[in-house]
This record gives structure tokens, C-alpha cells and sequence, in this order.
């Protein structure tokens, strides 16, 4: 659960992610996932990093929840690729050693998959673009874990709180937090004028993603 002032910036990034379009809603035709899953939503935060003032609110906002939440993190984690730049701008912030993980162990040199330096025992950050299943960004603090370090949490920008990802996590030890979500942006977005009367099928998604996507197909 967020306190009010977690709430109120979560507000304010859901804010900021549709000004810049780094979440767009598009009901008819719907957005196709890779998965082949039909959805209102699409977000892609690798925009954040074209607008200075979104991306120092989203590392501000990071580096409140730091002190609050995981004041014990001795290093931050960037995870392949989106959350790479994130991860960069927070520890520079931070002024804290960086680490990334590939997707997959590199095939050629030193065959790393994860880059940087990485000391034993130590409290780890796993930083995240945005949450769906949460398969990639467990798989990478797993990979941090294994090395001997202590993944601490993962932190993302925005988390769609489908229930596959709130269950795979609920089996991990590695406490999440988001920024935003998709609750949050519907709140959001229903306040502008092409959405407001939009909330009940923007909802309806959140609530069964596979029923909405079979029920509204391609126009």
C-alpha cells in the first residue's frame, strides 16, 4: 500500500506518462501484445529518457522510495534493456555503483551475463521499466542472487497488476514496488475528455485481460 504522498505521486507520473505518450490508450482497434493478447494499453517508458523534466520527477520519485522503503540499498540493477537508463540516472543520483543484467549470458569473451561489478553480500536494487508478468525481471534478480549478492526488492516505473504478475511474485522473496499502475492511470485518464467515458472497458481489462481481449478483436 502507498502512503499519501506516494499516492499523490503516482498520480502525478500517471500524469506525465500519458502527456508524453509513453502510455497510450486505444480502445478501438485495441493494442496487440506480443503474446497476442488484445489490451487498451500500451506503455513504453524507454520515452521517459527523451523528456528531461519527466525523467528527473520519475528519479526524484525513485529516490524518495529508496529512503523510505529500501534505505538499506548498497547498489542499483538495471535490468535488459528498458531498464538500463533508469537504473543509470537513479545511481548517479544515488551516487551508488551500478550493475546490468543481460537477458542471456553473452555468447563471446567473457561470456557475462551480468556487467559491471557485482561483490558478494551485497544489498541490491533491481530496477525495472514496467511490470507485466514479472518473469524477466525475476529471472535477472535470480541471476544476482545466484553470484552471492542480496536482491533486496525490485522498483519499477509503472506495473499493469495483471494477476499473473501478481502471482509470480507472490511465490518470490523479492518485496515490488511501482511508481504507478494501471488503476492508478485509469483514475488518471478518465479525466480528459476522450476517455471519460471510457473508465467501465478500461476496467473491465484490468479485471479479465484474456475475456476482454476475445470479446474485442481487431475492427
Amino acid at each position: 500500500m502507498r502512503n499519501p504522498e506516494e499516492e499523490l505521486l503516482a498520480a502525478e507520473i500517471a500524469q506525465d506518462l500519458l502527456t508524453i505518450g509513453a502510455v497510450k490508450l486505444q480502445i478501438n482497434p485495441p493494442f496487440t501484445w506480443a503474446s497476442g493478447l488484445k489490451a487498451p494499453i500500451y506503455c513504453d517508458n524507454r520515452l521517459i529518457i527523451s523528456y528531461p523534466k519527466v525523467r528527473q520527477k520519475v528519479i526524484e520519485a525513485m529516490v524518495k522510495i529508496i529512503e523510505t522503503r529500501f534505505p538499506q540499498t548498497e547498489l542499483i540493477a538495471g535490468t535488459a534493456t528498458a531498464g538500463i537508463p533508469h537504473a543509470a540516472f537513479l545511481a548517479q543520483a544515488l551516487n551508488l555503483p551500478m550493475i546490468y543484467v543481460r537477458s542471456s549470458q553473452k555468447d563471446h569473451g567473457m561470456e557475462n551475463r551480468i556487467e559491471g561489478l557485482l561483490q558478494e553480500g551485497k544489498r541490491v536494487l533491481m530496477i525495472e521499466d514496467l511490470i507485466s508478468t514479472g518473469g524477466s525481471v525475476i529471472q535477472a534478480a535470480d541471476a544476482v542472487s545466484y553470484q552471492g549478492a542480496q536482491v533486496i526488492g525490485v522498483l519499477s516505473i509503472f506495473n499493469y497488476l495483471l494477476e499473473t504478475g501478481k502471482q509470480n511474485f507472490a511465490q518470490q522473496r523479492y518485496p515490488l514496488f511501482s511508481l504507478t499502475d494501471y488503476q492508478i492511470l485509469i483514475q488518471e485518464a478518465v479525466k480528459l475528455p476522450e476517455f471519460k467515458n471510457q473508465e467501465e472497458t478500461l476496467r473491465n481489462w484490468y479485471l479479465s485481460p484474456k475475456d476482454w481481449s476475445q470479446n474485442n478483436p481487431i475492427q
